[in-house]
């Protein structure tokens, strides 16, 4: 059991059995051990000396256990710190160290793929999955609630989502493994899921032609069809990035094509899902954080997330997802349809059917 009265301090190997030290952290040991070896010399590189409430210093694994206990619980400071017998201001700083070193260090753990052959891995994985070629990730977001202090002279009101939330945009792409490829937060929930995708750094890169400008795959009419992601129907239609048939009673092509689009795209929201659920720091209802900070934070959850995936972490991989992403929350719909997406759905709809182009 974990509790405050149970310390998990000092010697973390010898103190703490398998079973509770991966219900603890939610990682295996290999992967506890894999993040200590990626922070070590930038945190223990600080002056600054961490030590318990009897004065003995915290060695880098009793900082590393503090900070992983502080985001994949979403406990207060206080209960973090009576759990491992430090102060809270002491949980606070371990926590932010840990935070600045992981942005240092674990950058490569979140990038789009850099070669052909990475992302011919990619989109066979996506194939196999639902059954739709040539896709390179699946986009969705996530709201991360706050309750933020009402101040004079400075309005919370652009924090307020459609459904009178406070709360701050994570938009992640990911792959066919649930890893993140692609993230951008910090935006304020009144944004709607596509102008915040219009803001973004990935819709620009794809706009100039400097992303999901691959290999094409050649349909038998001769259409040539693209790299391209998909989104469901909050995102704009466009010719690298698809999005389901609206409506009811759609023709056989289309309710096809549909149903292999939710196969592919619903792995973006279970990654999203099993974000929040390991790391609940970002769960729940954020109480007054700085919103400067907490993209950082959000954005190191996500470090943590791929870091599982790329450890193939046995805890992760064997617990279920049983969270689910923004279930309060309604489906949005945007109506921008470009008319080569449009065309290009259609003739990838034709031909997942075995139908021939008119």
């Amino acid at each position: 059991m974990f509790c405050g009265s149970c310390s998990v301090i000092g010697a973390l190997y010898e103190s703490v059995d398998s079973a509770n030290f991966e219900s603890i952290f939610k990682i295996s040991r290999g992967t506890f051990e894999y993040i200590c070896s990626l922070v070590g010399d930038v945190m223990m590189a600080k002056s600054s000396c961490f030590s318990d409430l009897n004065g003995k210093p915290l060695c880098l694994e009793d900082q590393v256990a503090v900070a992983l206990r502080r985001l994949n619980s979403g406990e207060s400071l206080l209960t973090v710190g009576d759990s491992f017998q430090v102060q809270r201001s002491t949980v606070r700083n371990i926590t932010w160290r840990f935070v600045e070193a992981m942005e240092q260090k674990g950058i490569q753990h979140i990038q789009w793929p850099s070669t052909g052959t990475k992302m011919t891995e990619v989109k066979s994985k996506f194939e196999k999955l639902g059954g739709l070629p040539n896709c390179c990730g699946a986009i969705d977001t996530a709201h991360i609630k706050m309750r933020l202090a009402i101040h004079k002279n400075k309005s919370t009101e652009v924090w307020y989502d459609n459904e009178k939330n406070l709360s701050m945009i994570l938009q992640a792409i990911v792959d066919a493994d649930m890893r993140f490829l692609d993230i951008v937060t910090g935006w304020p929930g009144s944004l709607s899921d596509s102008i915040a995708f219009k803001s973004s750094s990935f819709f620009k890169l794809c706009n100039e032609g400097k992303r999901l400008n691959g290999e094409t795959v050649k349909l038998p009419e001769g259409t040539e069809l693209r790299e391209y992601i998909v989104g469901d129907l909050g995102f704009p239609l466009l010719p690298w990035l698809l999005t389901p048939y609206q409506g009811n009673n759609l023709p056989e092509y289309e309710a096809s094509f549909n149903s292999k689009h939710t196969a592919t795209q619903e792995v973006a929201q279970k990654a999203l899902s099993r974000l929040k659920q390991t790391w609940k720091i970002i769960d729940g209802e954020l109480w007054q954080p700085d919103t400067n900070r907490l993209p950082r934070i959000i954005f190191v959850c996500c470090l943590l997330h791929n870091i599982t995936i790329d450890l193939d972490d046995e805890v992760q991989k064997n617990t279920p997802i049983t969270y689910v992403n923004d279930a309060e929350y309604r489906q949005q719909i945007c109506d921008a349809v470009d008319e080569a997406g449009s065309g290009m759905r259609r003739e990838l709809s034709l031909y997942l059917s075995g139908r021939k182009l008119p």
